[in-house]
C-alpha cells in the first residue's frame, strides 16, 4: 500500500525539509523511495531519521512542489497534521534512481481525526503527483489527466483546494512556457 503524505528531515545542522511523498507500507516497514539526488535522501542518510505527517491540507503537498515550503513545524512535526510516525533508518537497498529506505516507526500520535477527502483534495493530490513528475511524462499526459480530475474540483473544492489546484497548474504553464524555447 501506498500513503500519499509529506515526509520531514533534516540535517546535521537541523535545518528542516518537506516533502510530499508516497510512502510504501510494508507489513511493520516503512519503505521511503526518493530518487536521486534529492534533499529528503541526503537528510535520511545524514541523520537516519524522518517524520512522516498524515494531513489532509493538499496546500502543504502542491506549496512543496511549487517553493512553497514555509509551512510551520513543531520540530519535525507539520503543524496542522493530523498524525505523525517518527522513524528511523534501518536499512538501505540502493538503486541508480531511487533507493528504497527501509524504516520501522519509533512513535505514531493521533492529533485530531481524518473525516476523508473529497474529490477536489483527490484531484489536488494526483494533480501534484503529476507536477512531481512533468520531466518524466508527455505533456499530453498531464493536460489530459488535469482536464479529467478538474471535473471532481469544480464540484467539490474549497477554498484550499482552489488555491492549491492553482498553484500546481501556474507550475505546470511555467514548465511548457520553459520548455518551449
Amino acid at each position: 500500500m501506498i500513503q500519499e503524505l509529506i515526509v520531514t528531515t533534516q540535517n546535521a545542522a537541523g535545518i528542516p525539509h518537506l516533502a510530499p511523498m508516497g510512502v510504501h507500507v510494508h507489513n511493520d516497514e516503512i519503505h521511503i523511495l526518493p530518487f536521486k539526488p534529492s534533499t529528503t535522501l541526503a537528510n535520511l542518510l545524514e541523520t537516519q531519521t524522518a517524520v512522516l505527517n498524515y494531513c489532509d491540507d493538499v496546500r502543504i503537498f502542491a506549496g512543496c512542489l511549487t517553493g512553497r515550503r514555509d509551512w510551520n513545524l513543531n520540530g519535525l512535526v507539520l503543524e496542522g497534521a493530523l498524525a505523525h510516525s517518527e522513524v528511523e533508518l534501518v536499512r538501505i537497498e540502493d538503486d541508480e534512481t531511487r533507493p528504497t529506505l527501509v524504516c520501522r516507526i519509533l512513535n505514531t500520535v493521533n492529533h485530531a481525526p481524518f473525516m476523508g477527502f473529497n474529490r477536489a483534495q483527490y484531484s489536488v493530490l494526483e494533480a501534484a503527483i503529476l507536477v512531481s513528475r512533468l520531466k518524466m511524462l508527455p505533456l499530453e499526459k498531464i493536460d489530459s489527466d488535469c482536464a479529467y480530475l478538474k471535473i471532481g474540483l469544480e464540484k467539490t473544492a474549497g477554498e484550499r483546494e482552489l488555491e492549491a489546484w492553482g498553484w500546481l497548474m501556474d507550475a505546470i504553464e511555467t514548465f511548457k512556457k520553459e520548455n518551449s524555447k
